[in-house]
């Protein structure tokens, strides 16, 4: 994602001089009509009281065909103490809400005069929305990849545990968009489930 702090940073700098905007006065604020996901930064330890206060404007407005989704990014990790195994969700983004919406100057104005919202990642009044790239990286949807890769195939691991390496591709799953490959490591062959996402075909 196009650095996130810094172009919040503006964003609430910005916002420190009007809190709250009418979508009138704002420029760019239509879109082009499609849905897209946007980044929307907020106080912090606001994020869910964000997203619930949204969620349900959408509900009492109607709105649910402009607004679709509001998500929080979180990763669960597995903490042992005492021997006792729990799991614990964490905020990947504090601060931060992901929205997917139709922008127009109501949908706008909506989201930016919640509770809790300081502004959207953006030039100005106008939303930046997220590249395909991040919302796969961001883990906020999973976008079917077509990858042009069949078996026997030569391929660069670009992401996970074993980014840099090269494999021998033995599979293709693209129902499940993983590919198995055979990597040589310390003089010997280990096989691994790559992520379409995370792989590169050599030329």
């Amino acid at each position: 994602m196009a650095e996130i702090t810094e172009t919040a940073a503006a964003v609430e700098s910005r916002d420190q001089v009007k809190t709250s905007v009418s979508p009138l006065e704002g420029e760019g604020l239509r879109g082009d009509g499609t849905a897209k996901w946007y980044v929307v930064h907020t106080y912090s330890g606001y994020e869910n009281k964000v997203k619930t206060s949204i969620e349900r404007m959408v509900e009492y407005r109607g709105m649910q065909d402009l607004i679709l989704e509001v998500v929080i990014p979180t990763e669960e990790r597995i903490e042992i103490k005492d021997g006792v195994k729990r799991v614990k969700t964490r905020k990947l983004y504090p601060g931060y809400v992901v929205i997917k919406m139709i922008v127009n100057n109501e949908t706008w104005y909506l989201v930016r005069n919640t509770e809790g919202v300081t502004g959207f990642v953006g030039h100005g009044s106008d939303p930046i929305p997220l590249t395909k790239e991040e919302i796969v990286r961001m883990g906020i949807e999973k976008l079917r990849i077509e990858l042009d890769i069949e078996e026997g195939d030569t391929v660069r691991i670009i992401g996970g545990v074993f980014e840099g390496q090269l494999g021998i591709v033995e599979a293709v799953n693209p129902e499940k968009q993983i590919v198995k490959v055979r990597i040589s490591m310390f003089g010997r062959d280990t096989p691994a489930e790559i992520e379409f996402s995370q792989v590169s075909k050599l030329k």
